[in-house]
């Protein structure tokens, strides 16, 4: 502890998934942290254990917004992640992705502050490497109903990495693949909520496609260790680096666990495949071993039962819970 240096540091999207996550590790390693949120997705539910902190304060704020605070570094997760959420307002989402890491990178550039983006293995759209390693460019669709948030997502990288060429910003970009765990929204349409959803209280677990298609899941305790290794790494390692879990699961096996974990009397239904749904996504994760010395170690078995046993406790707190 002798060489701590308490540092002042803001969030954005501090209040959804991942990020209340995030706030929690960072007050738990002793800095002061500052939530920023619009609560588009996001909830104070996530984030109601830290309102009492003494090193924790929230501000309501759009990012697509200018914001004007002090800070020693900036974590930016501020986006709706899932397609049911960021396919509604679309236009919305890419200002979030674009303007919002204009402003950021803005503020940091004035702070010269160290910045870290939350970028998304959907940069790599529906792949045509398989697994995906940062080097590969990518095979997105530019006018498909996913763009706003995989178009979103890259444009932000390239602003980035321009602040940093230019403007000599200390940056560091994650590409994030497929995590889960407690605080997941549960209607975000994200195949583990909805799968546990549907399983606890009962349902049919719909299955798009033959569920044959693949995923990687990454329980949400390993990432932050990553994100948070990252951010400490050397300055000349800016990434992009990929954080996600490389082992594959079919959703059917997916489907199929969470049925025997909970006990449900749920039976799989299966429906067509959304457009631009990619049929395979593994990250290839040499370069944060190498770099990080990171990997997950968090099992899918073990993740899925501290995440079921979260739904299960927020469906019967729920006014007239089905289960």
């Amino acid at each position: 502890m002798q060489n701590f240096r308490r540092n002042r540091i803001l969030v954005t999207g501090g209040a959804g998934f991942l990020g209340s996550h995030l706030c929690r590790r960072l007050l738990d390693e002793g800095h002061e942290v500052i939530c920023v949120d619009n609560f588009y997705t996001g909830t104070r539910d996530n984030i109601l254990p830290l309102l009492q902190h003494p090193r924790f304060e929230v501000v309501r704020h759009d990012i697509t917004f200018p914001l004007y605070v002090e800070a020693d570094e900036i974590y930016n997760l501020a986006c709706p992640a899932s397609p049911i959420h960021y396919q509604v307002d679309p236009v919305q989402t890419t200002k979030t992705s674009v303007h919002g890491a204009i402003n950021m990178l803005g503020l940091a550039k004035r702070l010269k502050a160290k910045i870290f983006q939350a970028s998304t293995s959907e940069v790599y759209g529906d792949p045509e490497v398989h697994p995906q390693r940062e080097e590969y460019w990518g095979h997105v669709n530019p006018v498909g109903i996913r763009s706003c948030y995989d178009e979103g997502k890259r444009c932000a990288e390239t602003l980035f990495f321009d602040y940093h060429r230019q403007h000599r910003l200390p940056i560091k970009v994650a590409r994030i693949f497929n995590t889960y765990g407690p605080h997941m929204h549960p209607n975000d349409g994200r195949v583990v909520s909805n799968f546990i959803v549907q399983a606890l209280t009962n349902q049919p677990l719909t299955i798009f496609g033959d569920g044959s298609q693949t995923r990687s899941f990454c329980y949400v305790d390993d990432l932050i260790e990553g994100i948070l290794l990252l951010m400490k790494s050397p300055e000349d390692f800016t990434g992009p680096v990929n954080l996600g879990n490389p082992r594959e699961f079919t959703i059917r096996e997916l489907a199929e666990l969470i049925i025997e974990l909970t006990g449900t009397r749920s039976q799989l239904v299966y429906k067509p495949l959304p457009s631009d749904d990619p049929t395979q996504r593994c990250p290839d994760i040499s370069l944060a071993k190498a770099r990080l010395g990171w990997e997950p170690k968090i099992s899918l078995e073990e993740g899925l039962k501290h995440t079921i046993a979260y739904f299960d406790n927020f469906l019967r707190n729920l006014p007239s819970s089905p289960i």
